[in-house]
């Protein structure tokens, strides 16, 4: 069993469905409450035990990079102004020297295609992949979940939840197979199938443990949907020499690549602070109830 040290996080896409608002700044950096995206997903990382994170950029992602520098100039007016909590917190988030990394994807040729850009830092050992889009919400953090059942599995682990049986042709959908531990085995995965013809509806939720030699398929993997790299191409190849699992995730995902994700997002994490809760249940289930009594009077 070898240890799961390093990450990849691809942030190199363009986030067309929120434009204008990211014209000018990488979707990553919207912010959920009062923290960026990106956070959400390397928080994540760290609880799991992760101890290096590779991000994988494209253009115009230079504010990432700054996100998670040393900004000692910000760090000294926060000291010299006495906010001591707000200084706490950003030192909080620092990662230490040495344990991240960017590489670039020059050309958007797909998830696929990302992951392969990060191959070298990697190197020839397993590793983890979280789309920082989908933002992990429950008791306990997805990946660590994932990382569970890969100490007990070994092999490559997939975090899945269920959709609803009508919906499996949005995502893509693993097959189910024996119980392994607190997932099971992983018998097929098929991209966006139709409910009629859907192995389960278990669906891919953005989280995954594999192992190096998915390097190797994605070297020659060939374009598929999309016209893209798919990673689940070059998955689907690696199965037929080694063991894939599925970890169900005991909380939600939430897609902030959709607008209504993203906004649900807000909605949930503010109401799950101490400091926020009060200050927004209020104003929301008022806001509510005028709309059912707007509903009602239409």
């Amino acid at each position: 069993m070898r240890k799961v040290r390093k990450a990849i996080i691809p942030v190199a896409g363009l986030g067309t469905r929120f434009l204008p608002a990211t014209k000018s700044m990488p979707k990553e950096m919207l912010t959920i409450v009062d923290r960026p995206v990106v956070q959400y997903a390397v928080d994540e990382a760290l609880e799991a035990g992760i101890e290096h994170i590779v991000f994988v950029t494209g253009r115009n992602k230079g504010a990432i990079e700054d996100y998670f520098d040393l900004q000692p100039e910000l760090n000294e007016t926060l000291r010299c102004s006495g906010k001591t909590g707000q200084l706490e917190e950003l030192e909080s988030f620092q990662l230490e020297a040495g344990t991240v990394s960017f590489t670039r994807q020059q050309s958007p040729n797909g998830l696929g295609h990302a992951v392969w850009c990060a191959r070298d830092i990697v190197g020839k050992e397993p590793f983890a992949v979280l789309l920082p889009d989908m933002v992990s919400f429950g008791r306990k953090g997805c990946l660590q979940q994932t990382m569970e059942l890969y100490l007990a599995a070994g092999g490559n682990v997939i975090a899945v939840e269920e959709c609803d049986p009508r919906e499996t042709h949005k995502y893509g959908i693993v097959g189910k197979g024996e119980p392994v531990g607190a997932g099971f085995a992983v018998t097929d995965l098929v991209e966006k199938p139709k409910p009629d013809v859907a192995p389960s509806n278990f669906y891919i939720n953005g989280r995954y443990i594999l192992q190096p030699e998915i390097f190797d398929l994605l070297a020659t993997q060939k374009p598929g949907a999309g016209n893209e790299i798919q990673l689940t191409d070059a998955m689907k190849r690696l199965m037929e020499a080694q063991a894939f699992f599925a970890a169900p995730f005991d909380g939600r995902m939430y897609d902030c690549g959709s607008k209504e994700g993203f906004i649900q997002a807000n909605v949930a994490f503010a109401l799950a602070r101490d400091d926020m809760r009060d200050l927004v249940r209020g104003p929301i289930a008022e806001m509510l109830d005028g709309l059912k009594l707007r509903s009602d009077a239409a």
